[in-house]
């Protein structure tokens, strides 16, 4: 069973320390080579011990770009990754939001900040 921590600042398939002895949490008789953060909200997060073959499925899952339903604009769209609003804190809720979205975060704030030169 994976573990669960309370409120976390990283976010999805983030690598954690994995203690000495574990085993995988899909194949009980082997033993685990990583622990990465699974599902994730402002709660905490699943982190999941893995034997390499799991560490290589979860790594070309993390790889592959997504597509579906943007949380910001509310659409159907393309390469959605997990993402956090910075104004919400570092461990505040994780979003699904798309490609347009975030850069249209990072003009904002490179607005922004632009002001301050």
């Amino acid at each position: 069973m994976a573990d669960v921590t309370g409120p976390t600042r990283t976010l999805p398939g983030a690598a954690h320390c994995l203690p000495p002895g574990t085993m995988c949490d899909a194949h009980p008789k082997r033993p685990a080579v990583a622990r990465i953060q699974g599902e994730t909200d402002s709660f905490g997060s699943e982190l999941i011990d893995c034997c390499e073959e799991c560490k290589a499925n979860i790594r070309a899952a993390i790889r592959t770009k997504r597509n579906g339903y943007c949380e910001w604009c509310k659409t159907i769209a393309e390469d959605i990754r997990d993402h956090r609003d910075f104004e919400e804190g570092s461990s505040g809720p994780v979003y699904s939001v798309c490609a347009g979205c975030r850069a249209k975060e990072l003009q904002r704030l490179e607005c922004e900040l632009s002001y301050y030169d």
